[in-house]
């Protein structure tokens, strides 16, 4: 028996006649029998490499043969433009099998949430806080609504792992499961990740039965062709695109909201048809744009990572990125786009307007060349994603006993790895400090939490994100999108401008109170403002880009502007030895300290040297001293910090980057300090960095 004839007989019928499809991708069949075992898996592959169907067929087929009834599979999507993507492809799935999808997020209206309260579909599309909202609902029957699941499918599973939304899905899943009584089949779908396994546990949590990672051979095995080009601006980027690959569909990714806005404005004044995707336009103008773009041919989408999420933009024909994406995961994703139709082959072209994007291209190409992807990693001791829960679940159940927290969410890795007294400890704080309320023992929100929490319906408490204060644009009655209040700062005399979905726009009128704000088109430039900090870059990464400046090798897809930009780049390092951390010294008293060890450990040892100089900072690469006090004292400091144990070295809570914890008015000013040391924790870095020898040249004055 094949794979596919384990399958039940309708799915079969409908894959093979109403689908037309000729046979099932390997993915696809590898999935079949590990599903139908009721196993929890990671199921691996690039995007557009059939997931959805690798997953959701096994899973309807399950449905069939087993006859589940009710809301029996949640489908759950990191975004609600992911969602509205697949909303056709399932609801035609399940239509062919006589089985009904909804979708639940903040766009769906009204009444048709009120349709899915009265007339549980087969199959639910949310987000978790969607599902959060559901489940701390009073006119939701909880228990009734979600008795009947028995599959969880988790779409692009590793953008939830590696930060706080994903303890909260996990939580949330595993109040499902308790509200369901019975162990939920968890199947996440995934790009390629470096640590694929712990994943999986991670996923499957404290669930009991086999878990497997499905991570067949890569069905096309054809070298992409890659290009670097620099173009040093991004007005030089538009004219590369407006002359290159004429007639094609092109994708380009950049990694800021800002310079989709900017790149989009200089291609329109080229004369290329441009559409633009981003997560601060509306849905409607991201939904036209995102058609638009489809059905057309000779044309651009100028887009963030929200389309490295798998939405569906038709055949490409080629991917550009601007610059360089921080993480190999995130190129692969891109990358992923192209290739789709037969003839075609993956491709993607650099077009990089900065030095530092420039190495930074070339470090991320050389580490996927080698097979490397960046581990995925949950951050550690989630105390303010327990507090966040605990209050949901008084909510939830109209009060809670403080002990029966354990049997909701206890169990969850992320908690069960966190003292107990501890965990109590901060049930009581959140008693002492007013958030918390208790009658009888039974614990509710209090005065404190319903002040800080309580507004709209508490609806600060569904997700564990912070929201930057957005303003929303109008153009007459249509709503554009939205931007940073700081875009209405006007220092001149006039009125605001600002650009959005590639167009720019002259404020009429901000209306402060609801924060909207009325626009109409003008031809002056202007620019909006979203706010949001860089990621410090992966230690590996920072590793290569020291590489490529001091070896040799020969690198590939360079044009003739890129190949003369890395020669005087490696010209400018010729001091820099492979596998040596160096100590430049010039004449005036100024030393750089070029570690490529990255932002967070940088800033550490920044904080540990700060009596050596008048001023020291530091980036990804290097920690820069200006007017040394004493060179023999800074380097014998620096030789005793790298000979050091791994405890000393920690960073400073106050630095700018630390990413603040929503819920922290939850926590005491103690925990907060070790969480935040748990996930800034420095230890497996320096471990590899402490074994460098260290080398301090002089630089001599210029002549």
């Amino acid at each position: 028996m094949s794979e596919f004839d384990k399958l039940h007989p309708a799915l079969q019928h409908h894959i093979v006649n109403s689908l037309g499809w000729p046979g099932l991708r390997p993915l696809q069949e590898a999935t079949i029998q590990p599903i139908l075992n009721g196993e929890h898996a990671i199921l691996l592959a690039p995007t557009a490499g059939g997931k959805t169907e690798a997953a959701s067929f096994p899973v309807f087929s399950r449905m069939l043969t087993e006859n589940w009834t009710g809301l029996s599979v949640i489908y759950i999507c990191p975004i609600k433009a992911l969602l509205n993507n697949l909303e056709e492809r399932l609801t035609y799935y399940g239509h062919l099998l006589g089985r009904e999808v909804a979708v639940w997020h903040g766009d769906i209206s009204a009444s048709k949430k009120a349709k899915i309260i009265a007339e549980p579909p087969d199959i639910l599309l949310a987000t978790p806080e969607s599902l959060e909202v559901m489940l701390v609902s009073k006119r939701i029957d909880h228990k009734m609504l979600f008795s009947n699941v028995r599959s969880v499918i988790i779409d692009e599973v590793h953008a939830f792992a590696g930060d706080d939304r994903g303890w909260h899905l996990l939580s949330v899943l595993e109040r499902i499961s308790v509200l369901a009584g019975r162990e939920l089949q968890r199947l996440g779908l995934s790009a390629t990740v470096g640590n694929p396994e712990v994943l999986c546990d991670w996923l499957a949590s404290s669930c009991q039965s086999k878990r497997s990672v499905i991570n067949p051979p890569v069905e096309n095995n054809v070298v992409p062709d890659i290009q670097v080009d620099w173009v040093g601006s991004v007005r030089n980027a538009a004219i590369v695109i407006s002359r290159l690959h004429r007639g094609e569909k092109r994708l380009v990714f950049v990694d800021s909201r800002s310079r989709v806005e900017e790149l989009s404005m200089e291609l329109r004044g080229l004369g290329v048809s441009t559409y633009v995707s981003h997560s601060s336009l509306s849905l409607d103008e991201r939904r036209a744009a995102e058609e638009a773009f489809s059905q057309g041919s000779n044309c651009v989408i100028v887009a963030t990572s929200t389309l490295e999420l798998g939405i569906d933009v038709g055949d490409l024909d080629r991917v550009i990125q601007l610059d360089s994406p921080s993480t190999v995961a995130s190129f692969l994703q891109r990358i992923g786009r192209t290739g789709r139709r037969a003839g075609s082959s993956r491709n993607c072209l650099f077009l990089a307007t900065k030095e530092d994007a420039f190495l930074r291209a070339l470090a991320l190409l050389a580490l996927w060349k080698k097979g490397f992807v960046e581990p995925i990693e949950p951050p550690p001791r989630p105390m303010h994603i327990y507090a966040q829960q605990v209050m949901a679940l008084s909510l939830q159940e109209s009060g809670i006993i403080a002990t029966d927290i354990q049997k909701w969410v206890g169990s969850m890795p992320g908690f069960n790895a966190i003292d107990k007294q501890d965990l109590a400890a901060s049930v009581e704080y959140m008693q002492s400090s007013g958030i918390l309320h208790s009658d009888s023992g039974i614990l509710g929100i209090g005065h404190v939490g319903e002040r800080a929490f309580g507004q709209k319906n508490f609806m600060e408490l569904f997700s564990v994100f912070t929201s930057p204060p957005m303003v929303k644009v109008y153009h007459g009655k249509q709503e554009l999108g939205e931007v940073h209040q700081l875009t209405f700062a006007v220092k001149d005399e006039g009125p605001s401008l600002l650009t959005l979905g590639g167009r720019s726009w002259q404020t009429k009128y901000v209306d402060w109170a609801r924060k909207i704000a009325y626009v109409e088109p003008t031809d002056m430039r202007g620019r909006s403002q979203w706010l949001s900090s860089g990621q410090p870059m992966h230690y590996e990464m920072c590793q290569s880009i020291a590489h490529i400046l001091s070896s040799d090798d020969k690198v590939e897809g360079l044009s003739a502007r890129s190949q003369g930009l890395l020669e005087e780049l490696q010209e400018e390092f010729g001091w820099l030895e492979e596998g040596i951390t160096a100590v430049l010294i010039d004449t005036d008293g100024n030393a750089n300290w070029w570690t490529f060890s990255g932002r967070l450990l940088n800033a550490a040892f920044s904080e540990m040297l700060a009596t050596e100089a008048d001023k020291i900072t530091s980036d990804n690469l290097c920690i820069t001293f200006s007017h040394i006090y004493d060179e023999k004292s800074l380097v014998t400091k620096i030789k005793a910090l790298m000979a050091g144990a791994t405890e000393e070295i920690s960073l400073s809570l106050e630095e700018d980057f630390i990413q603040e914890l929503k819920f922290s008015e939850c926590l005491s000013q103690l925990e907060i300090d070790k969480e935040i040391l748990a996930r800034y924790a420095l230890g497996r870095d320096f471990i590899r960095f402490s074994k460098k020898p260290i080398s301090v040249l002089h630089l001599a004055k210029e002549q």
